[in-house]
């Protein structure tokens, strides 16, 4: 039998290497680019788009054969399997999988709570307006592969419909685990309920309540942080940690890349930690933050090379030149702080700002070292757990700063939360963590009802509209219809009201009618069934053609919008 299974894995093996190579000719090559774009029935941006992906799949297709030999072909490769193998059953039978089971309610309980507001306002949040419209998934051009995939079995479908509220429910239970696991790594394997409420940030940051808001990404998006914390369960077990970190870092990848800084945060707080109370030599530290990093690297690498496609929409994937790496890198940080200083009132900062000297101080008062060099370094290592929480995206030419990027942020503010309440008796500095938690608590109230009245006021503004659009445009016409917005709705009372102290609900609420958002013409038309016309946004037409410079008559004037037109061309200007 072992013989017989030994000659199929030979045989798929040198199958396998003979279509990878195949692929590397350039007839080849250029039939399967010609049956790709039958297929599809669209061109290819350029050749040489294509020949880059034909050549990383074919590169990555042979890497992976030759690696799956060696580990099931030869001795030493079979020997490392069965290693890692014990090694994993080993850490997984170390931890009391059942003592998890009540703190993972408690905290859904709590982020569910949190979220109430949301799910009863049933807004459908930039992306899902064309997923529950036209029913496609396409986070294979993010490369975002196992979101792609996982979709089909959430929604028990290959075409997306509106299920909601359960992938938020499901993200929520994810959340909670990520939650649970968490204050079990960095608090030495004990969790407590202080210790969980300390970690609220983790998932209802107003970051995160933007992720949170999506009625089909939301699962996915929680699923990248609990990958991100997984690998430390197998902390004790060299190979089996380095295994478990390079495959949770792709599944990461796969479903959210904004949460690629978590990982290297929770690292470098448990390696401080150990240095900071000498629980370990300095060159045990080293050489565990050092498998940290060959983990990671290797992860990232493996993506780049083999799994990311390039991407221009909306999101460039376009790395820094290596010239400008330093000095690009510089500016996103730059960018990053100047975004959440923007974001963030008063009295969060207040909180944060006490927060985090509370936990700077109790790093150098805990210390077993000297105390002015424990103060120094206690405050490099906060300022680089910062500045890991936006993780990979230094690297981008062009990162996203929109709030769902930044949810590592609060990871961060969950991470100095529990660290500051875990074996810590002063009644004050615990209140102040508690209060800070208790602002974010309350915010995701505020921002779900700000949903709610956004969406009100949106389709009161689309009903106007449409009744005009109707009666100027009663039958359908022969010739097609061509339709753009200028200007935008503008936010409604209410949120203009929160946002004195709290900047970042402009960003967090999307308008729904606004010039050059795709998805405010997807919900204008689509979602209305107001089907006739032929929208022109501006990003997202090459031979775009501003209407404002046509002189088109005025067919009607009204309090909250302008309509010209010459029966053709239709321009709408919102008031």
């Amino acid at each position: 039998m072992k013989i017989i299974n030994k000659h199929i894995i030979i045989f798929f093996s040198i199958l396998g290497l003979i279509i990878c190579i195949a692929v590397l000719f350039p007839q080849v090559r250029q039939m399967i680019m010609d049956f790709v774009i039958k297929i599809a029935h669209k061109e290819p941006s350029t050749q040489e788009s294509w020949i880059k992906v034909f050549l990383s799949y074919a590169i990555g297709g042979i890497f992976f054969i030759l690696f799956f030999d060696f580990c099931t072909i030869t001795n030493s490769g079979r020997f490392l399997v069965r290693q890692v193998k014990q090694e994993l059953k080993h850490c997984l039978s170390e931890i009391d999988f059942r003592s998890f089971a009540k703190p993972v309610l408690i905290i859904s309980g709590i982020y569910l709570l949190g979220i109430i507001t949301i799910v009863r306002a049933n807004f459908l949040y930039i992306d899902d307006i064309a997923r529950a419209v036209a029913g496609y998934r396409k986070w294979y051009p993010e490369s975002r592969y196992i979101s792609e995939f996982t979709s089909i079995f959430v929604n028990a479908d290959t075409n997306m419909t509106d299920i909601s509220p359960l992938p938020q429910l499901l993200a929520i239970f994810i959340l909670a685990i990520s939650s649970v696991l968490l204050v079990y790594v960095i608090s030495n394997k004990k969790i407590t309920l202080l210790r969980l409420i300390a970690s609220i940030p983790l998932g209802l940051s107003p970051y995160f309540l933007s992720s949170l808001s999506f009625k089909f990404d939301a699962p996915y998006m929680a699923l990248s942080i609990l990958a991100s914390i997984v690998p430390f369960l197998f902390i004790t077990r060299n190979k089996a940690f380095i295994f478990s970190s390079i495959l949770s870092l792709l599944v990461m990848c796969m479903t959210y890349q904004a949460s690629s800084g978590i990982y290297l945060m929770i690292a470098l707080m448990l390696c401080f930690m150990d240095w900071n109370y000498k629980r370990k030599p300095l060159k045990k530290i080293f050489y565990f933050f050092g498998t940290v990093c060959l983990s990671f690297c290797s992860a990232m690498l493996v993506f780049r090379l083999f799994l990311m496609k390039p991407l221009d929409i909306n999101i460039s994937t376009s790395t820094l030149p290596f010239k400008n790496i330093i000095i690009g890198i510089l500016n996103n940080i730059k960018n990053y702080f100047t975004v959440i200083n923007n974001d963030f009132g008063i009295i969060w900062k207040i909180g944060i700002l006490l927060v985090t000297l509370f936990f700077i101080f109790k790093l150098t008062f805990q210390s077993k070292h000297r105390k002015p060099v424990s103060f120094i370094f206690s405050v490099l290592v906060t300022g680089t757990l910062l500045i890991f929480s936006y993780g990979i995206y230094y690297l981008l030419e062009e990162p996203s700063f929109r709030p769902s990027a930044l949810l590592g942020f609060g990871v961060f503010l969950a991470i100095i939360c529990i660290y500051i309440v875990s074996e810590y008796k002063k009644t004050a500095i615990i209140a102040v963590v508690l209060a800070l938690n208790w602002c974010f608590f309350v915010f995701a109230f505020s921002y779900g009802n700000a949903l709610a009245d956004q969406k009100r006021y949106a389709n009161f503004r689309i009903g106007l509209l449409l009744q005009d659009l109707s009666s100027l445009f009663p039958e359908k016409n022969k010739e097609d219809l061509f339709l753009q917005i200028n200007n935008s709705i503008d936010y409604t009372p209410v949120i203009k009201n929160i946002a004195k102290n709290y900047p970042v609900i402009e960003r967090l609420v999307p308008l729904q009618l606004e010039k050059e958002n795709l998805f405010s013409y997807i919900y204008f038309h689509d979602y209305f069934n107001w089907g006739q016309f032929k929208s022109e946004v501006v990003p997202y037409s090459k031979d775009f053609k501003d209407y404002r410079n046509y002189n088109l008559p005025v067919v009607l004037n009204s309090y909250y919008h302008t309509i010209q037109s010459d029966g053709i061309h239709i321009l709408i200007t919102l008031k």
